[in-house]
């Protein structure tokens, strides 16, 4: 209505009285074709448009858990399956079944309870209790102590196979294990604490800086005329505010806790036996602090031949010519 009664009084000419500068057209009828705001009070049909302000969530520091819901749904790697992920009393991640099952079809070792969040691997003394996702798991092997849960383990093998014959959940390949195990990234423990190296442990290079040349030293930390390392399985256990794996699982360290705190501190600043800590690096060290679920492609389940440094026939580490 206010548009017609502007083109009504438009005087001749064609031309806009606010850009022309024409007088004689009330102001009122230009303040009614004022632009609409972005967002106006009201919507077409005349609800009212209120703008929700968003929220963002935090955990609160005394929180036992630190998923933002009791029980983060998730799918198994291996099955497709669901499960329901809880943190442990030790922060440790464990993956249940998503439903409470009967206690009496369970061994009371195997059945675990719920409470304030976190998964506790005890009973609570009720009907019902949990189960961890791996002790059904189609995937693994199953238990002989649970019987009365091999139709549970058949239904959930028969929605892995639909899973698979739809598309929807593609399991991963079994890769065959190489004839030779030797890990391109072995995991070293120094002083208690796990690292990552960057090359085979017969590889890791000297940082210090040779006194005559001022280039690197190219010899390596390990020496047959020294104490060296063993390797070991260890389970992946993790560091706290870490990440870990499923219990049970076993890695290849290789354990330089038997050395003196001499060596070891030698080790991890990466030296070799002709350098010490003050000598000047050349580079940084390779050395990553080792989580077993981010650093899980470089888990070994099975020990190296063995130590590479300790195989008859081999050449003794290269010595340092520049110092």
């Amino acid at each position: 209505m206010r548009v017609l009664q502007y083109e009504a009084r438009r005087p001749a000419g064609g031309q806009c009285p606010p850009c022309s500068g024409v007088s004689g057209v009330s102001a009122a009828i230009f303040t009614g074709m004022t632009a609409a705001p972005d967002h106006p009070n009201r919507r077409w049909d005349g609800s009212r448009n209120t703008a929700h302000r968003s929220r963002s969530l935090h955990l609160s520091p005394r929180a036992s858990t630190r998923l933002l819901r009791c029980g983060q749904p998730g799918r198994c790697r291996d099955c497709g399956n669901a499960i329901e992920w809880y943190y442990r009393p030790d922060h440790r991640p464990v993956p249940l079944h998503p439903r409470e099952l009967p206690a009496h079809t369970v061994p009371e070792r195997r059945r675990w309870h719920v409470a304030a969040g976190l998964a506790y691997p005890t009973a609570d003394g009720s009907a019902w209790c949990r189960l961890p996702h791996a002790a059904l798991c189609p995937a693994r092997t199953p238990i002989a102590e649970l019987p009365e849960l091999s139709g549970l383990r058949r239904a959930l093998a028969a929605r892995t196979r639909r899973l698979i014959d739809t598309g929807t959940f593609t399991p991963t390949p079994a890769t065959a294990e190489p004839a030779v195990c030797r890990p391109s990234r072995p995991v070293v423990q120094i002083l208690g604490i796990r690292y990552l190296a960057a090359r085979p442990v017969e590889e890791i290079a000297c940082l210090a800086r040779a006194t005559t040349t001022r280039a690197r030293c190219r010899r390596t930390l390990s020496d047959t005329e020294r104490p060296a390392g063993i390797w070991r399985l260890l389970p992946a256990t993790a560091m706290v505010g870490q990440l870990a794996l499923p219990t049970g699982l076993l890695m290849a360290v290789y354990d330089l806790s038997a050395l003196p705190g001499t060596e070891q501190l030698r080790w991890r600043a990466q030296r070799c036996p002709l350098h010490t800590h003050a000598t000047a690096e050349m580079a940084m060290t390779d050395w990553e602090p080792f989580e077993p679920l981010t650093h899980r492609e470089h888990i070994h389940t099975r020990l190296p031949d063995s130590h590479p440094t300790a195989r008859p026939g081999t050449r003794h580490p290269r010595r340092c010519t520049h110092t």
